[in-house]
């Protein structure tokens, strides 16, 4: 996934309860290791506990974490004026805060595709997009504008960043109302193509595989004067074709009861969903093919974590990062990281 998340600027809730993730503060992360090629499978499958240790225990946890992915996540803080570095290991900032160019606001971040990250930063009348890199400690060492790559539109506190893992492609989600247009821009020539449609609906958990773009296709209907979210449609869509309507892009499955976010696996075979059950939380990864489920990759016990409202993967595709509305960070191999504080994460 800034201030504008809570208050004034709410979305449409989903249907049977909730908010748009605009309101949902973004603050929870799951970091899940996996491996894809031919599908996608859990390294370590195991049910985790999310009930409390001793001190003493979670000291020792933290000096011996064996944390399956990246070190680092970046966050934009709820404010939208800086960027935060954080060391999963220990919950602990790393380095300073990275200030927003005068004039803008941060609003989304996805990893880069070679280690670095990808910024949206919101104008009056445009997004631009700037880079951050890290230096080998996790430190802050440049932000940079990516040039001739800008969107005109209005960006919402729930639209939607991605970008390509050979870092070439990034695709945005602006709003008219609640029409969502989709925006797919080279880095390296600033060439684009656009999608739009006519329907009221909110697009999100936007992945790449190759060229095929995949989101999660939100359509909305008013019920009792309140626009809701009526279900959750996993879609593909190949930026090589033709640009024009979003009706072109193609439904791969309806996500279950609890799920509202997926990604695509880096070989376009594989979508896994986040999942919520009670006080389960749980990663199932269905067939492309098929629509079908295969297997449960992963589950953990979670007590209140809300809905899951975002599912990201790193640059290699092989871990991945589940936003949950608890604020905290739960990362595989290391002791929950408070994030109250964060809009949107990104490994």
């Amino acid at each position: 996934m800034n201030g504008e998340r809570e208050g004034k600027h709410k979305g449409p809730g989903r249907a049977g309860g909730g908010a748009w993730r605009a309101a949902v503060p973004v603050a929870a992360a799951i970091g899940v290791a996996l491996v894809v090629g031919g599908g996608v499978d859990f390294v370590h499958s195991r049910q985790d506990s999310d009930e409390p240790k001793p001190k003493a225990a979670k000291t020792k946890a933290v000096g011996k974490a064996d944390v399956k992915g990246p070190r680092y996540v970046v966050g934009v803080r709820r404010t939208g004026t800086a960027l935060v570095v954080r060391d999963v290991r220990t919950g602990d900032d790393v380095g300073l805060p990275v200030a927003a160019p005068q004039g803008q606001s941060f609003q989304r971040i996805a990893s880069g595709g070679d280690g670095s990250y990808v910024v949206a930063a919101k104008t009056a009348k445009k997004v631009t997009f700037q880079r951050l890199n890290l230096d080998k400690n996790g430190h802050p060492k440049e932000l940079a504008e990516i040039p001739r790559v800008a969107v005109a539109g209005i960006s919402t506190p729930w639209s939607d960043l991605a970008v390509a893992a050979d870092g070439d492609k990034i695709a945005y989600v602006t709003y008219r109302g609640t029409r969502s247009r989709l925006d797919v821009i080279s880095i390296d020539t600033g060439q684009r193509k656009t999608w739009t449609t006519k329907a009221s609906a909110r697009l999100s958990s936007l992945s790449w595989a190759g060229d095929t773009l995949s989101f999660v296709w939100n359509p909305l209907r008013k019920v009792n004067g309140k626009l809701v979210e009526i279900r959750h449609q996993v879609h593909t869509l190949d930026t090589g074709g033709p640009a024009g309507d979003l009706a072109l892009s193609k439904p791969v499955l309806k996500l279950p009861k609890g799920s509202e976010t997926a990604v695509l696996s880096q070989d376009g075979q594989t979508v896994v969903a986040g999942v919520t059950d009670q006080s389960q939380i749980a990663l199932q990864a269905f067939s492309v093919e098929t629509g079908r489920p295969t297997k449960v990759l992963w589950q953990k016990q979670v007590k209140g974590t809300g809905d899951l409202t975002g599912l990201d993967s790193d640059a290699t595709g092989g871990h991945l990062l589940i936003t949950g509305g608890d604020g905290r960070l739960y990362i595989q191999g290391a002791p929950a990281v408070p994030a109250g504080d964060l809009a949107d994460a990104a490994w």
